[in-house]
This record gives C-alpha cells, structure tokens and sequence, in this order.
C-alpha cells in the first residue's frame, strides 16, 4: 500500500485530477441526454490581463452551483469562454506599445489590429489556463470568444430578425464621442460628474407689440438653433401670448410662443428656449419624455 505523502503537494494533486475529469468528459453535456438541463454562461473575462480576485470568487461560486446540479442528476453545462473587450483591450494595447516606443497610429491600421490578436492568443490563452487551474468544472468542448465567426454571425442574425419584425430600428441617436479614441461610447464608459451652472437671462421682443419674453437657459450658444419660445399654459404670466411670435436676437428669426405643460413655471422665468436636436455635454444626464421639452429646451423625440 502507497504511503500518504506527510504534507500535500497541490501541483502534483490537482493537476492530475484534473487532467483525469476533463479527459474522462467529466464536465461534457450533452443535449440528449433526457436529464433536466441546468446551464451557466460564464460572465467571459475581458483579455485585458489575467484573472482578478474577484473573477476568482467569481467562478468559485459558478462551480459550486454546477457541480452541485451535477451531482443531483442535472444535465450541468458551464459554458466558458473571453470577451474582446474592445476599447479596454485596445488601450493596454497600446500601452504596451508605447513601452516599446511605438505609438497606435504609426503602425497604421491592419498592423495594430495583427498586434490586438496577439495580445488575445497570449493573455486570452493565460486566462483559459488559470481557470483550468482553479479547478473550474466547464465544458471546455464549448469555449468561445466573443468574436469568434459563428458568435458574431448569430449576433447579426438576431439582429436582421429583429429588424425585420418592426422590432428595431436604425436613427440618428445622440451619443457620447470620445475624441482620443473617434469611437462612441456607452454611459458605464464615461464618468459623469455634476458642476455648478449658470442661467443666462435673454430678452425675445414679443413681434407687433411692446413686451419681452425672458428666457433664462444654461446654454445661451444654443439659442441660434431656436425653433420657439415654451411657456406653461396655466402661467398668468404668459396665457396671453401664446399663439403670438418673438424676434430671435441676433438672428433676427421669427419662432412662436407655444403651450407645454412639461414647462415648470417655477424655474427660471417660466419661459423656455426650444432647441431640437442640439448636441449635449457628456455631464448632462437629463432625458426628456419623448416630445416633451425640459427645463432647457430640449425636445425629445417621437422616434
């Protein structure tokens, strides 16, 4: 009988083991099996690096539940794979380029991209690697990366499907653009931060008669853009100018004075510049109802 080892050698252990379950198909499920299926789709690493201590708590947890529906006589799938994740890989990317002294734009573009996939074959392979080392029970038959062929043609699938049920659509959409980058980026992408505004009081001569509209905006710029003058109906102050026109300073425009409800007579002076489709800034989180007008004149859409 082979004597137990007085202390445990876990390169020796795990490594074997694991090799044995994995070549053994342990970990394999199969679709017709009849078994009630149980499924987990690995939340996939970005190749920006190797594995965090959070993704290693992470996947701790994916394959406590996996197993243990396995063992109660699930068919058990734990689908693997790594995510591109685009802007964040291309820019330690390029941070590693720049320790060589190279910059992104002298390369030119197909030698970066050739650079990029370099960078997924060794870091994507390093993290695959360091989840076999964790143990992980996934079904390695079925890994995937986000851009693989057959994951980006199911994607443009769905999405010719959608389209074609009146599902989506394609439009003009306001965006937030990095201008380091040239690309748009989504909300989780930029950090917001609230700063103190200021109100720009403008005087609109009311056309055919002696009174002024004042208009109070944080974005007086915008104001050659302007396609009316909003005020609330309930406003006394206004009800009887509504229907009437106002003289646009400096572009010398006529634009009428139309009724919203949305206007909050409250604040500023109950008159509101109305700009469509004016660009905002990246701090700028309000999003008006759809052809509705906020604080600042900004309409949403019907879209």
């Amino acid at each position: 009988m082979q004597e137990l080892p007085k202390s445990y050698a876990p390169q020796e252990v795990e490594d074997k083991w694991y090799q044995f379950w994995e070549s053994n198909g342990f970990f394999h499920a199969s679709p017709n099996s009849g078994k009630k299926p149980y499924t987990i789709v690995i939340p996939p690493p970005n190749i920006t690096g190797i594995l965090t201590m959070g993704h290693v708590l992470n996947n701790t947890l994916q394959d406590v539940f996996i197993r243990w529906r396995r063992m109660q006589g699930y068919e058990a799938c734990w689908v693997p794979g790594t995510d591109h994740a685009g802007i964040a890989t291309q820019h330690v990317v390029e941070k590693s380029l720049l320790k060589e002294g190279i910059a992104r734009r002298e390369l030119g573009r197909d030698q970066f991209i050739q650079r990029v996939w370099q960078w997924k074959e060794l870091y994507g392979g390093t993290i695959i690697k360091q989840l076999r080392k964790l143990g992980t029970s996934c079904d390695w038959e079925r890994e995937r990366f986000t851009m693989d062929a057959g994951l980006s043609n199911a994607v443009q699938e769905v999405f010719v499907r959608l389209y074609e049920k009146g599902l989506i659509y394609k439009g003009k959409y306001i965006v937030n653009w990095c201008p380091k980058d040239h690309t748009a980026l989504s909300d989780d992408e930029v950090n917001h931060s609230d700063s103190n505004g200021h109100l720009w009081y403008i005087k609109y001569p009311v056309e055919g008669i002696n009174e002024f509209v004042v208009v109070a905006t944080t974005r007086p710029e915008t104001m050659l853009g302007d396609t009316a003058v909003a005020v609330n109906p309930k406003d006394d102050r206004y009800k009887h100018l509504v229907g009437k026109s106002v003289l646009l300073p400096i572009a010398n425009r006529i634009i009428p004075i139309i009724a919203d409800d949305f206007v909050d007579s409250s604040f500023g002076t109950g008159a509101v510049k109305v700009t469509p489709a004016r660009p905002k800034r990246l701090s700028d989180r309000r999003t008006p109802r759809p052809g509705k007008i906020d604080r600042d004149g900004y309409v949403g859409k019907n879209e």
